[in-house]
C-alpha cells in the first residue's frame, strides 16, 4: 500500500472521528449554573440540584393555550417521579404576543401558584432559555448532574400530542426519565415542541 493512500485512509478516519466527537457533543451539551426566582423572590441556582438524579426545566406561560393544556399532565409527571429523585423546575417566560405591551412587565411575569400545585419561577435575565435555546411553551428539558454542570439528554415535546390528552400515543419526556433513572441512555434526543413562541429581548 502507497504512503499516498494510508495518508488518505489516515484523513478520512481523522474526519470519522472529529464528526463523531462532534456529533456526540452536540447531542449531549454541558449547562453551566444559572438562577431562578420562585414567588417569595429568593433565588433558586440549578446548582442546587446536583445530588439529584435527574432535572426536568420546562418553559411555560399561563397566557399559552399549549401551557393551559399541559398543566394537568405537568402535574401528573411531577407527582410520578418527584419521589425517584427528579427535581421538576417551571420556568414562567414571556411569549410573543402581538397587543402586549404590558406583558413585559416584571411584575405581570411572576406568577404564584394559582391552583395548578406548579410551583412557577421566573428567568428574569433570560439566561436559563438562552443557555438551553428554549424558543417555546411548554418545552422540556431534561438535565443529568455531570462533574461539570447538566448534560441536557432530552429537549423537546413533552409527549406527541398537545390539544387532546387522551390521544397521546408516545409520551417523550416520561421515556426519556425511564430510561435514564434506568441507567440507559434517554433514546430519542429531541422532539420538536407545538407552543407559544417565546418572547425574545
Amino acid at each position: 500500500m502507497s504512503f499516498r493512500r494510508i495518508s488518505i485512509l489516515a484523513a478520512v478516519a481523522l474526519l470519522f472521528c472529529t464528526v463523531a466527537v462532534t456529533t456526540a457533543r452536540a447531542q449531549s451539551p454541558t449547562v453551566s449554573d444559572f438562577t431562578l426566582k420562585n414567588a417569595a423572590n429568593a433565588e433558586v441556582a440549578l446548582s442546587s440540584y446536583a445530588q439529584k438524579k435527574a432535572v426536568v426545566v420546562v418553559f411555560v406561560n399561563p397566557a399559552c393555550a399549549f401551557s393551559k393544556l399541559y398543566q394537568n399532565r405537568l402535574n401528573e409527571l411531577k407527582a410520578r417521579y418527584s419521589g425517584r429523585g427528579v427535581e421538576f423546575l417551571f420556568i414562567n417566560v414571556p411569549i410573543n404576543l402581538e397587543a402586549s405591551a404590558a406583558d413585559t412587565d416584571a411584575e405581570k411575569l411572576k406568577v404564584k401558584t394559582a391552583g395548578t400545585g406548579l410551583a412557577y419561577l421566573t428567568d428574569e435575565d433570560h439566561r436559563a432559555s438562552t443557555l438551553l435555546g428554549a424558543t417555546k411553551t411548554p418545552e422540556a428539558f431534561l438535565l443529568v448532574p455531570t462533574s461539570n454542570g447538566f448534560a441536557v439528554r432530552y429537549k423537546g415535546a413533552i409527549d406527541d400530542n398537545a390539544q387532546v390528552e387522551s390521544y397521546v400515543k408516545d409520551q417523550y419526556l416520561a421515556q426519556a426519565l425511564d430510561n435514564i433513572l434506568a441507567g440507559k441512555p434517554a433514546g430519542v434526543a429531541d422532539k420538536r415542541a407545538a407552543g407559544c413562541l417565546i418572547k425574545k429581548f
